[in-house]
């Protein structure tokens, strides 16, 4: 496939990491975005992770108990791991039944099963929860939080940082609300199993049943998670994600007044986004896109493609304006590694690149016998002389 035809067939778009330079011009293109009663908030393309709209998303706030997504996405990381078992029973310590502010009302002494306290935790909030499978984990709050912390750096949390696993007040406890986008993404996209329990609207524990604080749940029937918090320093915030028509969307609200308000305003975020942007994947990763040549190989060939979705949100009408072509590294030469970068895919909205993404070997290609080498470096030799 020559470049011409990949680009009449590619016809747009690949995945935004980050919020692109030419943004603010297509942004023009749609109404102003809701002003939010809130201190800091953001809405954020979940596939991508594009930010759509964002006020002081990157100011240092207390994120209350929004803290427990980090502390839940580290228990269902090890459980992945192969480190716990949604099915282990953790002890109550004292520690974890004295632990003040919302609870699952977990008895000290007693057992309960991770799957349990993770329903406890996401549903209920549940401090004591939250601090019993911290411990669980690692064997103390402020180890906990080390991993936390870690997990943060990983994920490019810049301006996290923990200091307890529940949110509980600390000067040194911050996060933000473009960070906590960022989580909640790993959540969702990383483990769908145990982020169903996020859209569950009660759990019943101690033959205590109390509902899931997260009110556009029962507001919203594209709404499916995240997680609320609350206290006097942080106000109520609130994380949700909602999907219509294919398209997901996080929006993330810190600082309101109530939690009427904080429901309210996560709603003109998510409403304004899904009227006036749309999400289209034109590409999965993985897919066949092209073949290279290869040189010096045990075949002559390689398929490229892509190593992400090529997907792109956009405001609604503008997807038809972009148009993307494909590059091919000049004389790949064997060994190739599979996911090795062998050229490029370049995406234009008229004349200017709005972004670029590479392309990959789908497959590796072994060094070809000695004739092979030989053969291809008498080829090259004259294909050098005459271009």
């Amino acid at each position: 496939m020559n470049i011409t035809t990949f680009a009449k067939r590619l016809c747009l778009l690949v995945p935004l990491l980050t919020t692109p330079a030419w943004a603010a011009d297509v942004t023009q293109m749609v109404p102003a975005p809701p002003q939010l009663a809130a201190k800091a908030y953001v809405l954020m393309e979940a596939n991508s992770g594009q930010v759509l709209v964002e006020s002081n998303g990157d100011e240092r706030l207390p994120p209350a108990s929004l803290t427990k997504l980090m502390s839940a996405y580290i228990a269902t990381l090890e459980i992945h791991r192969g480190q716990i078992k949604d099915t282990d029973m953790v002890t109550v310590s004292e520690n974890a039944w004295r632990t003040g502010g919302s609870r699952m009302f977990i008895k000290v002494g007693s057992q309960v099963s991770v799957s349990d306290l993770l329903h406890g935790i996401i549903i209920q909030s549940g401090n004591d929860a939250t601090v019993a499978l911290s411990e669980h984990i690692a064997g103390s709050e402020d180890a906990f939080a080390d991993m936390m912390n870690t997990q943060a750096q990983k994920l490019g949390m810049v301006n996290s940082h923990f200091m307890n696993p529940t949110g509980l007040p600390n000067p040194d406890h911050y996060s933000t609300a473009h960070d906590i986008g960022i989580l909640a993404r790993a959540i969702i996209h990383e483990d769908p199993a145990h982020y169903a329990i996020y859209s569950q609207k009660e759990f019943f524990w101690n033959n205590i049943k109390q509902p899931n604080r997260n009110l556009l749940l029962w507001r919203d029937k594209t709404v499916d998670g995240l997680k609320t918090g609350h206290t006097e320093e942080a106000g109520y915030c609130l994380a949700a994600s909602a999907v219509r028509d294919g398209m997901r969307l996080i929006a993330v609200v810190f600082g309101t007044s109530s939690d009427q308000a904080r429901a309210a305003e996560t709603q003109k975020l998510l409403t304004y986004g899904f009227r006036f942007y749309e999400t289209q994947t034109f590409y999965k990763s993985g897919t066949e896109l092209a073949k290279a040549s290869v040189w010096k190989g045990t075949t002559s060939e390689v398929k490229a493609g892509l190593a992400e979705d090529l997907a792109m949100t956009l405001p609604r009408g503008q997807l038809k304006n972009l148009q993307a072509s494909m590059t091919l590294n000049p004389q790949l030469t064997a060994p190739i590694a599979q996911g090795q970068v062998i050229g490029k895919v370049e995406v234009k909205n008229g004349d200017k690149v709005v972004e670029t993404k590479d392309l990959v070997a789908l497959d590796a290609v072994d060094e070809g016998g000695i004739l092979r080498r030989i053969w291809d470096s008498i080829r090259l030799f004259f294909y050098g002389l005459f271009n």
